[in-house]
């Protein structure tokens, strides 16, 4: 223990920036500490509470995934089976809140729909304790209640009523049968959660970030997801893949690659789903999308996209890899999803589904040593001059 502190220590100490130093998006300034997840971005390594992501998509569950950011620890196969049964009994909506989203305007984006939906639900909550047990019980009801809000958006924007959540099916699987009307084959039930493990939190991204700020006013824990949502809205940080995929399509070919890296490099345009600001090394996450990519293109009829990333992945190593810039998770999620039959929108939205799992983690940690955000920042205007009156100006 000693030595993990000291490490971490050194860590502060080396990316730090001294008072008064100005640091564009906040890079490398610490804002937090915590023991939910650490990413080795040198060696491409990330950890959740200690286990590595490789080792927890290959034996884990996303529910248990829950479970081990909300309590730093994994659970005792009772506590599992506890939580499960939470999960599958607060998966329904109030009925109002089913209602309310038939209102939405079916061309919103689904991450509006989203975000106004939690913000409602909070008006649901008539419980005025605010203690830790209290707020776990809202973590766990809002990470249970997010993908019904999502499928029965989708489904109410097609025409097609709402399908209620599922008595028996796991979490993921329970998504897409929500979505799709069926319960989804053994290998795309393990696709999808896999794939809400590999979201489920990624150290102080822009999200999670966004969720503390608001979180350290002492505001309520729908504000800040609400937040999270968001701020995981943007095509920088959730909306990538939406873009990943919107890329390809323009692509087309894979013989249409290194003319179209060619252009998109000479105009500076930024080539989604490669470089992260913290790894600097192979996202471990995009390593194992790419794997599931590979089995469901040789199911599907969607190979086509497999095979453009693939070329564009070989391209841009060649070309960008020394400088630090290699895959990250965008450049395969989007392809799995569109292979699953998933609509290019609701990319984001299932982003979001497992994220808000690390989203209360990170809130209910925060909330146990609490201290307002308040950054500084650099004045760079005129200095101090006099009023003039509109008649003399």
């Amino acid at each position: 223990m000693a030595e993990a502190n000291s490490r971490a220590e050194a860590l502060i100490q080396s990316v730090t920036k001294k008072p008064g130093d100005y640091s564009p998006g906040l890079e490398g300034v610490v804002a937090a500490r915590s023991r939910l997840c650490q990413i080795d971005g040198a060696a491409g390594k990330l950890y959740y509470v200690g286990y590595a992501i490789e080792d927890l998509v290959q034996n884990s569950s996303f529910e248990e995934i829950c479970f081990l950011l909300w309590y730093a620890r994994l659970p005792r196969i009772d506590e599992l089976e506890n939580l499960q049964k939470q999960f599958r009994e607060y998966r329904a909506l109030p009925a109002e809140a089913t209602t309310f989203i038939e209102l939405l305007p079916h061309t919103s984006h689904p991450m509006d729909a989203l975000r106004t939906v939690v913000s409602l639900l909070s008006t649901f909550d008539t419980n005025p304790e605010k203690s830790p047990e209290a707020n776990l019980h809202r973590a766990i009801r809002l990470t249970a209640q997010f993908p019904t809000i999502v499928a029965t958006f989708h489904r109410l924007r097609q025409n097609q009523k709402p399908i209620l959540p599922h008595p028996k099916l796991s979490h993921a699987a329970n998504f897409l049968y929500m979505l799709f009307g069926k319960e989804p084959e053994e290998m795309v039930g393990k696709v999808m959660d896999a794939s809400l493990i590999l979201h489920a939190d990624h150290e102080m991204n822009a999200s999670t970030f966004g969720s503390l700020v608001t979180a350290s006013t002492l505001s309520d824990i729908y504000s800040a997801v609400s937040s999270g949502v968001g701020a995981l809205k943007g095509p920088l940080h959730g909306g990538a893949n939406e873009a990943v995929l919107k890329m390809l399509q323009e692509i087309e070919d894979p013989k249409n690659v290194d003319t179209w890296v060619e252009q998109a490099l000479a105009k500076k345009q930024k080539i989604m789903g490669f470089g992260h600001r913290v790894y600097k090394n192979y996202d471990p996450r995009a390593r194992i999308f790419k794997e599931y990519a590979r089995r469901l293109s040789e199911k599907t009829k969607f190979s086509r996209f497999f095979q453009v990333n693939d070329k564009l992945e070989q391209v841009m190593q060649a070309r960008k890899g020394q400088q630090g810039i290699f895959p990250n998770i965008d450049l395969y999620s989007g392809i799995v999803y569109h292979q699953l039959g998933i609509p290019t929108d609701l990319f984001t939205p299932i982003f979001a589904i497992a994220r808000v799992a690390g989203w209360t983690a990170h809130i209910l940690e925060y909330w146990q040593d609490n201290r307002l955000f308040r950054p500084n920042a650099i004045y760079d205007g005129p200095g101090p001059r006099p009023y003039v009156a509109a008649a003399r100006r």
